[in-house]
């Protein structure tokens, strides 16, 4: 059986992570990707199981009591986590799991799992991305400015990921983050 990975996709708000991820299963339709759990209300469209497991934050706390979660970490009053079965069922089966996490999942990734592959998804400029974030028209002025700032940060930190992918242009970026996956293990085989 081919051996399961984990797969870790970081990068700012607003840079086109879910785009990208959804061009690379249309091309990949083997890789998997986590549901993530959260306690925060499901948003219109949202099914439970496929775009979020919905739990309350008592359940949530259990989980992370229990270690049930890779990761997790609390935004803006609500929690966020990877449950830990499905991912490592799926690792077991010899998938490759496919993580969308942000800068301090990723970090808590690394000390777990070490041997996770580390994608960071970095914006042309923090001038394009500020306007890419103007573009969607779905945060205040001031959660704008918040984003942009935990961006730096978030930017600040690109060294410590496998990988470095700007994603100027989705056709070239997408093409980068296939390299990144496929072409180590074509090339040692």
């Amino acid at each position: 059986m081919a051996k399961g990975r984990l797969i870790v996709l970081t990068g700012p708000s607003g840079v086109g992570k879910g785009t990208l991820l959804q061009s690379l299963f249309a091309r990949h339709p083997e890789l998997y990707l986590s549901t993530s759990v959260t306690t925060r209300a499901p948003r219109p469209g949202e099914i439970h199981g496929q775009h979020y497991y919905f739990v309350t934050r008592t359940e949530f706390e259990r989980m992370v009591a229990e270690g049930d979660l890779l990761e997790w970490a609390e935004f803006a009053g609500n929690c966020y986590g990877t449950p830990r079965r499905p991912v490592e069922e799926q690792i077991q089966q010899g998938r490759w799991v496919v993580l969308e996490l942000e800068l301090q999942g990723a970090r808590q990734i690394h000390k777990s799992f070490p041997e996770a592959l580390r994608v960071f998804i970095m914006p042309p400029s923090l001038t394009e991305l500020e306007q890419r974030l103007r573009n969607r028209g779905q945060d205040t002025e001031e959660a704008i400015v918040r984003r942009l700032k935990t961006a730096r940060a978030e930017i600040a930190a690109v060294d410590e990921f496998d990988f470095q992918v700007v994603n100027d242009d989705l056709d070239k970026a997408l093409h980068r983050i296939e390299q990144a996956l496929f072409m180590p293990i074509a090339s040692g085989a």
